[in-house]
């Protein structure tokens, strides 16, 4: 396996307004997708922080460092050419969603789920009209189709960009409701990331933390946050 790397070939990065939105140039060169489309991005915002990435590279191009230019990437050349059926996907979290899904036991687990969970399924009623049915262990809990409807609907309503950042808010969590809770300002990007984990905390403090469990989840929660944060700024 080669371990090239790309390297460094510009001076300066600059984000620019374009046509239909606004872009990034490496010296006077449009930056392009892997899919060679142009990098075209909804905000000034976004495309500041695309800059930033690739000003802070050095003598080679590391993508692991570039979280905004890999979701403009994958928005542009993914989810944009497969809407459809990126917003099935997520919208079929409904029908599945973590919140739904409560320990039969022990008793303090039990508690510990329904004081986080509760509150947000009772925002969903409130805010989006979606009432959601809980059921204990992993056996298929049936939830009403008017509110899968509604679920699909919130979903299909954000764009390419949106979308993009939606998609491993959710995919991460395993929650549509605590992802379309964080795009609404009814929760913390990091209360939503502690939510979602309840079960594997109260896992850790019975048998004690793994360092490479630690570590994945590490990475896992810094994606969320990259998500969330590619999410602000699609729309700043």
């Amino acid at each position: 396996m080669s371990d090239w790397q790309p390297k460094r070939f510009w001076k300066t990065a600059t984000a620019t307004a374009c046509e239909g939105g606004f872009t990034v140039l490496l010296d006077k060169r449009s930056v392009r997708t892997p899919a060679k489309s142009a990098l075209t991005v909804p905000t000034m915002a976004m495309a500041q922080a695309i800059a930033a990435e690739w000003d802070a590279q050095e003598d080679k191009i590391d993508p692991g460092t570039m979280p905004v230019t890999r979701g403009a990437n994958a928005t542009i050349d993914k989810v944009r050419t497969q809407r459809h059926e990126v917003i099935g996907l997520l919208a079929e979290y409904g029908d599945s969603d973590l919140l739904c899904y409560r320990a039969a036991g022990p008793e303090e687990l039990i508690k510990r789920q329904a004081d986080g969970w509760d509150p947000m399924l009772a925002w969903a009623d409130a805010e989006l009209g979606v009432r959601l049915r809980v059921g204990e262990g992993v056996m298929h809990v049936e939830q009403q189709p008017q509110a899968l409807a509604k679920l699909y609907q919130e979903v299909a309503a954000f764009d390419d960009f949106a979308l993009a950042g939606v998609h491993d808010l959710i995919s991460l969590s395993g929650s549509l409701i605590l992802a379309l809770a964080i795009t609404k300002n009814g929760i913390s990007v990091e209360d939503a990331w502690g939510l979602s984990r309840i079960d594997e905390h109260w896992q850790i403090e019975q048998w004690g933390e793994d360092e490479e469990a630690a570590e994945a989840e590490s990475v896992k929660r810094s994606a969320f946050l990259d998500a969330a944060r590619f999410y602000r700024l699609s729309a700043s």
